[in-house]
């Protein structure tokens, strides 16, 4: 049988959240009979005419609707714009409807997480509004239980509804141990539970 495809696409600007992204897909990896596939999204210009290569400099390749159908779980990573996904990451989403109409989404699971510069700059709220086109999709979101002990030692980020992260005001903080810890198991979860459907 072929391993669960679970889907991580992500937008970064400083580098957290791929940071993250990264650490979400090791944890799928760790999981057993997965495979993480990453991908990010194009900045958004307010400039008409702005465009960004078809192929990133760097990182993963950007994310295409054929993805979309592709995998068996989805999680989505973006950091805080004010208290709300960033517009990138909605613009993709926002493209979506024909997978919508079609289903492609329904039933499978799936996860988010986030990055801001404080500690309360709206990590909770952006984490919510990525869940919201997922619920209507039909997806299975699964959050990180309270078993998981990072989420109650945690000095930073971590949160019941999926990883986070304070990459303080300058975006130079990196990942501390329990945001890592927290990261890996939101993949862990997400694609333990893409390999339960998958074997029904």
């Amino acid at each position: 049988m072929s391993t669960a495809q679970v889907l991580v696409i992500y937008y970064s600007v400083h580098g957290a959240t791929a940071a993250m992204a990264r650490q979400v897909a090791l944890g799928v990896e760790e999981a057993g009979n997965a495979t993480a596939v990453l991908r990010t999204v194009p900045r958004v210009s307010s400039v008409v005419e702005a465009r960004d290569p078809a192929v990133p400099a760097h990182g993963p390749p950007y994310a295409e609707l054929d993805d979309l159908r592709r995998c068996d779980a989805l999680v989505l990573g973006s950091p805080t714009r004010f208290g709300n996904m960033a517009a990138a990451l909605k613009h993709f989403l926002d493209a979506t409807s024909a997978e919508w109409a079609s289903g492609t989404l329904a039933g499978k699971p799936a996860g988010v997480f986030t990055s801001t510069a404080s500690l309360h700059g709206g990590q909770e709220t952006t984490l919510l509004s990525m869940m919201l086109p997922l619920l209507h999709h039909g997806m299975v979101v699964a959050g990180l239980p309270y078993t998981e002990p990072a989420l109650l030692a945690t000095r930073s980020g971590g949160t019941p509804y999926g990883p986070s992260h304070l990459a303080g005001r300058d975006a130079d903080r990196a990942l501390d141990t329990d945001e890592i810890s927290l990261c890996r198991a939101l993949g862990q979860r997400v694609a333990r539970l893409a390999v339960a459907l998958r074997e029904g």
